[in-house]
């Protein structure tokens, strides 16, 4: 691929992960775990990407915390908050009209000949 679809891919799964992450901590969990459940859906995301924005919804309060110290290794697990959870609401809804309006536009672009 080269490095202009590289960008671009990016840019458009930037906000799905968000929305992902926001789904999948309706349950809560942990950071490693959630990097496996994001790459099983099919949201690839390493490390590097995952926790700053985990904190960063954190820090808007669309995720909450606490660590869990049961085991020998500390974990902090995350959990979506009420506000994050009407944020997802909100995001899927608009998720779907953009497929939808997508769609529209796919299916009124002519094909081109090569």
């Amino acid at each position: 691929m080269d490095e202009t679809l590289d960008t671009h891919l990016q840019e458009l799964r930037r906000g799905t992960v968000v929305l992902a992450c926001l789904q999948l901590l309706r349950t809560p969990g942990y950071g490693y775990g959630l990097l496996e459940d994001l790459g099983r859906h099919g949201f690839a995301t390493d490390a590097n990407t995952l926790y700053p924005l985990l904190r960063r919804l954190e820090k808007q309060e669309y995720l909450t915390s606490e660590w869990n110290t049961d085991e020998a290794r500390p974990r902090k697990f995350y959990r979506t908050s009420d506000a994050g959870i009407r944020l997802a609401d909100t995001l899927t809804t608009e998720w779907a009209s953009l497929t939808e309006a997508i769609a529209t536009l796919t299916e009124d672009t002519p094909e081109q000949e090569d």
